[in-house]
C-alpha cells in the first residue's frame, strides 16, 4: 500500500506557521497533490473537547496533567486521523506535533525531556514525522503578534517564551535530518517560496 508523507509545522505562537500550513496546502491541492489539512490539538471529535481544557480551563493545570492531555489527544489523532491518511497514500499536514510538547512542557515548563520524548514515543506508537518545519521568531515578536487577547498558553509569560525557542532549536540541532528551522520575520511570500523549495525537495 503506498505511503503518503507526514510534514508537521512547529513554532512559537505567533510565529505565522498556520498561514503557511493553508499556503503549502493550497499549492499542494493546486496541482492535484492528495492532502489533509490537520492540528493538534482538537483536530475532531474527542480532540476537539480535549483542546476547550487546555486552552481555555480557568483553574490551575499540573504540569504532567497538561502534558497527559496533550498526549491523549494525539493518540487518538495519529490512529484514527493521521495514520488512515498516510496509508491513503495522503500528504498529511500537521499545524503542532511532539515536538509541540517537548518545546513547550518540555522547555518551556522545564518538565522532564527525556520522559516526555518516551511518552511522545508510547502515543504515537511509532509514526514519525518525515519533515517538520520550524518557524522561528524572537519571543518579543512572538507575544506582540499573538496580542492582547490570549488563550491560557498564550498568556504564559516572555521567559516562558523564550525557553519554548530555545527548546525548538535545540531539537532542530538534534535532528537536523528532519528538522528544518526558517526565519519566520520575513514577508509571508518569501516564507511562502521556502516552504514550498523544501517540500518540493522530498
Amino acid at each position: 500500500m503506498q505511503k503518503g508523507l507526514f510534514i508537521t509545522f512547529e513554532g512559537s505562537d505567533g510565529c505565522g506557521k498556520t498561514t503557511q500550513i493553508n499556503l503549502l496546502n493550497e499549492y499542494l491541492r493546486a496541482k492535484c497533490r492528495p492532502t489533509l489539512l490537520t492540528r493538534e490539538p482538537g483536530s475532531g471529535g474527542l480532540g476537539i473537547k480535549i483542546r476547550e481544557i487546555l486552552l481555555n480551563f480557568e483553574g490551575e493545570i499540573a504540569p504532567n496533567c497538561e502534558s497527559f492531555l496533550f498526549l491523549a489527544d494525539r493518540a487518538q489523532h495519529v490512529e484514527y486521523t493521521i495514520k488512515p491518511a498516510l496509508k491513503e497514500g495522503k500528504i498529511v499536514l500537521c499545524d503542532r506535533h511532539t515536538d509541540s510538547t517537548l518545546a513547550y512542557q518540555g522547555y518551556g515548563r522545564e518538565g522532564d525531556i527525556e520522559r516526555i520524548k518516551l511518552l511522545n514515543e508510547i502515543a504515537v506508537n511509532g509514526l514519525k514525522p518525515d519533515l517538520t518545519l520550524v518557524f522561528d521568531i524572537p519571543a518579543e515578536t512572538s507575544l506582540k503578534r499573538v496580542g492582547h487577547d490570549k488563550d491560557r498558553m498564550e498568556a504564559s509569560g516572555l521567559e516562558f517564551f523564550d525557553r519554548v525557542r530555545n527548546g525548538y532549536l535545540e531539537i532542530a540541532k538534534l535532528e537536523p535530518e528532519r528538522v528544518r528551522v526558517i526565519d519566520a520575520s520575513d514577508s509571508i511570500e518569501n516564507i511562502h517560496k521556502k516552504v514550498v523549495e523544501i517540500v518540493e525537495s522530498l
